[in-house]
């Protein structure tokens, strides 16, 4: 019996600093989340804000928001636990609602960092609580955000709902960003066993990003799993035509190929899956498939016509 695997819709979150800041991905195939660039709502005088500031004791430091959010997280590259002392205090101090957006969007990403998924959560849906209503469109990857942390925490539901507001904010501007949370979307519809929905999701990726890998192979995936094995291995087809070197599309070939009675392109599949990727997850799924597969038939040997169990 070939064990086959549930598709990959889970997420790990990590962070990579980028020029600028880049924000954190939850992912085997992620979801790029950027940094938000969030207007500054209007506020008081700078003169008076600074001088409530020095009554109040505190004091800010010469940066722009937006820099000291790029600071934030060029430290978490070498000292997370300092890089979280920093935005806890850079909340605590901050009384204007642009420097605590950010503040609580460096805090959610440190924490997603460190696994504290719950955590993140709350840092993400504070940061959404301090956009105006009236410039909700420049939260809409802070949403983002929300849904994958609540994704990788295994709230479904609560990703779906932050990720539905994020749609529904967005409109239709944006039209790569609406993709990638599209594909969240479906993550969250599957872990929901709401299939149907999930590939509806999926088709709307192929709308907006036809050229997306990563939506072909979720939803060839996806298809396979509904027992669709003819659009499994067309949208797996067009998986690999995007992006050739990713061995799990390779994994999922080979996957549908074997269920569908072709046992040697299956072979084939998961043996160039262990080729690139050796000491990877991917090849060492491919190397146990081929394990349960057994030795390739000889040319003497007619193929046995019982196909093994998935």
């Amino acid at each position: 019996m070939i064990d086959l695997p549930a598709p990959q819709f889970a997420q790990v979150i990590s962070v990579e600093q980028t020029q600028h800041a880049s924000l954190m991905q939850i992912g085997p195939a992620t979801m790029p989340m950027r940094p938000s660039d969030l207007p500054i709502p209007r506020r008081r005088d700078r003169e008076q804000q600074r001088e409530t500031e020095r009554e109040a004791g505190l004091v800010r430091p010469d940066l722009p928001e937006q820099d000291r959010l790029a600071d934030c997280l060029a430290k978490a590259q070498t000292n997370p636990d300092a890089a979280l002392v920093e935005a806890q205090t850079w909340l605590g101090e901050s009384r204007d609602t642009g420097q605590q957006v950010r503040a609580n969007q460096c805090l959610g990403m440190l924490r997603s960092n460190m696994g504290d998924f719950d955590g993140a959560l709350e840092a993400f849906a504070q940061a959404v609580a301090g956009v105006p209503k009236e410039q909700e469109v420049a939260a809409v990857s802070l949403m983002a955000m929300a849904g994958n942390a609540a994704l990788a925490a295994g709230k479904p539901q609560d990703a779906l709902g932050w990720l539905d507001r994020a749609v529904a904010v967005q409109g239709n501007g944006g039209k790569t960003g609406l993709a990638e949370i599209q594909i969240d979307r479906s993550r969250a519809l599957v872990a929901l066993a709401r299939n149907a929905e999930a590939a509806s999701a999926l088709d709307e990726v192929h709308r907006l990003a036809p050229e997306e890998a990563e939506g072909w192979l979720l939803s060839a995936t996806l298809a396979r799993r509904m027992d669709d094995l003819p659009r499994a291995q067309r949208d797996i087809e067009i998986a690999s035509k995007y992006d050739p070197r990713d061995p799990r599309v390779a994994l999922e070939a080979g996957v549908i190929a074997v269920l569908s009675g072709r046992d040697e392109a299956a072979r084939k599949s998961w043996e160039s899956v262990v080729a690139v990727d050796k000491d990877g997850e991917a090849g060492k799924v491919a190397k146990s498939y081929l394990e349960q597969l057994g030795p390739a038939p000889t040319s003497q040997v007619p193929e046995t016509t019982q196909k093994p169990n998935p």
